[in-house]
């Protein structure tokens, strides 16, 4: 992984809890980093609406652009369909970060960022290889470069939650979508 000083990444960010540490990790080694929330998969509105709200503090804090993508519930419940009894970090949970990395891929390619991330890595209760697969799949088509990090290393998972209790973020209990409420 080449960089230039400075270089953009649109890093898409699943809240704000989740993102503190890979802004952080991706300034340190020389990004400009451009936060892109984007999950219409959030219920209800006024979860989304918290959420949002602990990623702007998140992107004041660290001096960094945060792009809000269209929160349309419906093409979560499309692309969905069919996988509403799937177990969390089942069949269902791809077809959302497939929805969610395609629209970031989308967005980059629009402003003209070359390279892609998430955030939704760090979580331990997500699959890194399956999310990072995706990823690669969807910046493949799209002509970007996905940078593959796994934010959980060398602690991060500890220094996302020392960033959110620091700047007392929102802490939500469930993944977001209303099929992950039960099993809360």
């Amino acid at each position: 992984m080449s960089l230039e000083n400075n270089k953009k990444i649109l890093l898409h960010a699943c809240c704000g809890i989740c993102s503190g540490y890979p802004i952080s990790l991706l300034k340190d080694i020389g990004y400009q980093v451009v936060v892109y929330f984007y999950n219409p998969n959030i219920y209800p509105k006024e979860e989304y609406q918290r959420r949002l709200m602990a990623e702007q503090t998140l992107c004041d804090h660290f001096g960094c652009e945060l792009l809000e993508g269209e929160y349309i519930p419906e093409d979560f419940y499309t692309a969905a369909k069919g996988l509403e009894n799937e177990p969390e970090r089942g069949r269902r949970c791809d077809k959302c970060f497939e929805l969610r990395l395609r629209h970031a891929a989308m967005k980059a390619k629009e402003l003209g960022i070359e390279s892609l991330t998430t955030s939704i890595v760090i979580s331990p209760h997500k699959n890194y290889s399956k999310i990072t697969d995706i990823g690669v799949k969807i910046a493949t088509e799209y002509g970007l470069d996905y940078v593959a990090i796994d934010f959980k290393k060398k602690d991060g998972f500890l220094k996302t939650n020392k960033i959110s209790k620091e700047l007392n973020l929102y802490r939500q209990n469930y993944c977001g979508c209303k099929f992950s409420l039960p099993e809360k």
